[in-house]
């Protein structure tokens, strides 16, 4: 799956907790020069009950892929305080990232029990909406009913994406539309548009939503990826090559665009 074709909204993984029960003071050592396991888990004898620098721990493993220990250490926490959204949430995260989508699922399931804030149901909802689940549109419902003026470009883009997995092209294109009618810069919603009419085989036309978007967020590194799959359709190697570059440029580890890019060079 293409990084990021979720539209997963982790609310306030990065940030820091000012509710934590226990707040390191001005004597300890600052957590920004806190940059190992051990130092952090030195702290946190100190400090057992501070959930920052659980936090901090927990994206320390994270970013090294060991997603076992973080989903464990989350685990305490959460037999600590089960009624901790935030902590639901960053669950869910996990198990996102570690390919776990029924787990996912089951885990933003607790948080929005919990907090049902518009982030999380987005949450929720759109990845109801790769499962084909129905309940993506009821959630969708829930959003626009709630707070369209805010969440309604989300709600549109959750029936979008039910519709376009459950291989509903144009009726997925029409909800595409209406999210950008509400807000033209919704990046998600110009990818999942010209996603569907690729998929239709609508090769310019996919190429031409592409392109307003990159002009829309000149940096937008999975529209230039999908650029180069359309130029590839149209047999425009050469500019599919310099769109797979251009994505990579604005994010180097994208490996889909690396692996384009890689194969065309090397059939040349």
């Amino acid at each position: 799956m293409i990084k990021g074709r979720l539209l997963i909204t982790i609310s306030f993984f990065f940030l820091i907790i000012t509710s934590c029960s226990n707040v390191v003071d001005e004597k300890a050592q600052p957590l920004s020069s806190v940059n190992s396991k051990e130092g952090l888990k030195d702290l946190l004898k100190k400090y057992p009950d501070s959930l920052l620098l659980v936090q901090n721990l927990i994206e320390l493993y994270r970013n090294e892929g060991s997603y076992d220990t973080a989903l464990s250490l989350t685990d305490e926490q959460i037999k600590k305080d089960s009624g901790n959204a935030f902590l639901w949430d960053m669950k869910a995260t996990l198990y996102f990232e570690n390919g776990d989508t029924a787990n996912t699922i089951k885990s933003l399931e607790h948080t929005v029990n919990i907090y049902p804030m518009p982030e999380y149901l987005i949450a929720l909802g759109t990845v109801y909406a790769e499962v084909k689940n129905p309940k993506s549109l009821l959630l969708a419902d829930d959003l626009l009913k709630n707070n369209k003026s805010k969440s309604g470009k989300d709600a549109m883009f959750i029936k979008g994406l039910y519709y376009s997995y459950k291989g509903d092209k144009n009726k997925a294109i029409n909800y595409f539309d209406s999210s950008l009618q509400l807000d033209f810069t919704y990046m998600f919603s110009y990818r999942e548009k010209a996603i569907a009419l690729y998929d239709l085989q609508k090769y310019e036309d996919a190429l031409a939503v592409l392109k307003k978007a990159v002009t829309v967020q000149n940096n937008f590194d999975e529209g230039y990826y999908w650029i180069g799959k359309c130029y590839e359709k149209l047999g425009k190697k050469e500019d599919a090559i310099e769109s797979y570059q251009t994505a990579l440029l604005y994010d180097k580890d994208f490996i889909e665009a690396r692996e384009a890019l890689d194969k065309l060079q090397h059939e040349k």
